[in-house]
């Protein structure tokens, strides 16, 4: 049997719907908060107890943005739904620095393939149940995974998720090779092999009366491996996923992890978010892996390469000096590479965007200040809908 996998639970909170017809500016943004540990059940502990000063970072950065409808990244997997539990009680609920408490109604963890083992030497390395052989990397299950954050309806009927999907199963997919262009997996390990370093989704999000795909994934690092670049060539194929989801002509082979086809219709409104680890000017991305997205002719393209590509003046500071990787401006991790996104359907009019990434004068910048919270930088959009 096929594992839904997900969790979902909403805070009995009053709220207010709009009519239909009376548009409103949403806000939609990724963050890849570095909310993973080591050993599994450290985040729990760190969650319940409420004092951890990592935690209170992020917890403040989301107060001082206030999404309507915020993805996650790296954010340890809890099967119970106790973690974002935990978070919302514990940190988002309460104020630091005179920040506003902020609260989402709906929650929902998905799980990861990161370390969930295989039996498999998948990293031909000549052990076994290793990070490496996992069906993504990690030391334990749900290691890295990612959770989504609402303060609007999520239709849980109509979710989609795509952990099982196996990678050989993708027409075309750019299988490695070894140096004797033998194939890197063997056949048994093909046959097994998921495409999704930790999970694709598409959640349904109903937004005055209408709905809003909000598709998520964290594809693997494009590094780490040998000549084979067998994490470059995964990373650009998990992308691809993606693209070939919004495009009905070209995902006719998907099937969902309920075994339904699935992708999305010409008529589907949606806002791509995660952190794709892939740069579109630097970095080791194959083959301009990202470009599949920020070309696609779905995809709104004033946040994807025009005026509304979100930036920020503390990268531009810290960034300045390598002007020969990309636009300073852009970048969404301290690393200086624009990785991380949240892409709208060409449908939806943007308004404004921006990578939360103070100045150094600013009064926020402690907030950012490092690595302090996480490596990577809060992305948002506001779309009126």
């Amino acid at each position: 049997m096929r594992n839904a996998g997900f969790i979902v639970f909403a805070l009995l909170t009053l709220f207010s719907c709009k009519g239909p017809d009376k548009k409103e500016t949403i806000r939609f943004a990724t963050f890849n908060t570095a909310l993973y540990r080591e050993e599994h059940g450290i985040l729990k502990k760190d969650l319940e107890e409420g004092n951890d000063e990592q935690i209170k970072i992020i917890a403040e950065i989301i107060q001082r943005v206030r999404p309507d409808v915020l993805a996650l990244q790296e954010f340890d997997y809890d099967p119970r739904g106790k973690y974002l539990e935990y978070f919302q009680d514990k940190y988002l609920s309460k104020s630091f620095n005179n920040s506003e408490p902020i609260t989402y109604r709906y929650m929902m963890a998905f799980p990861s393939n990161t370390g969930i083992p295989t039996d498999y030497d998948l990293n031909n390395d000549g052990k076994k149940h290793t990070a490496e052989d996992s069906y993504g990397y990690g030391q334990y299950p749900g290691q890295y995974a990612f959770a989504l954050l609402s303060k609007y309806p999520l239709d849980t009927a109509q979710i989609k998720t795509f952990q099982e999907f196996l990678w050989k199963d993708m027409p075309g997919a750019l299988l490695p090779v070894q140096g004797d262009s033998t194939s890197w997996y063997s056949p048994e390990e093909l046959d097994i092999f998921r495409l999704s370093s930790k999970n694709h989704v598409d959640v349904p999000v109903t937004i005055n009366g209408h709905q809003i795909h909000v598709l998520m994934a964290h594809p693997t690092p494009p590094g780490f491996d040998g000549e084979e670049n067998r994490n470059g060539k995964r990373n650009h194929d998990e992308i691809r996923l993606l693209a070939d989801y919004i495009s009905p002509e070209g995902g006719d082979f998907l099937t969902d992890d309920k075994g339904r086809p699935a992708s999305l219709t010409t008529n589907d409104t949606f806002v791509i978010m995660g952190d794709m680890n892939a740069d579109p000017e630097a970095g080791d991305s194959y083959d301009n892996a990202i470009d599949q997205l920020l070309l696609h002719p779905r995809v709104h393209p004033a946040t994807a390469t025009g005026s509304l590509v979100p930036s920020s003046k503390g990268s531009r500071e810290l960034h300045q000096q390598k002007p020969d990787e990309g636009h300073p401006a852009h970048n969404t991790a301290t690393f200086g590479l624009r990785v991380d996104y949240v892409l709208p359907s060409k449908d939806l009019a943007v308004k404004e965007s921006a990578v939360f990434w103070p100045a150094a004068g600013d009064s926020l910048s402690y907030l950012t200040r490092g690595e302090e919270g996480s490596d990577h930088r809060l992305v948002w959009v506001d779309v009126e809908y």
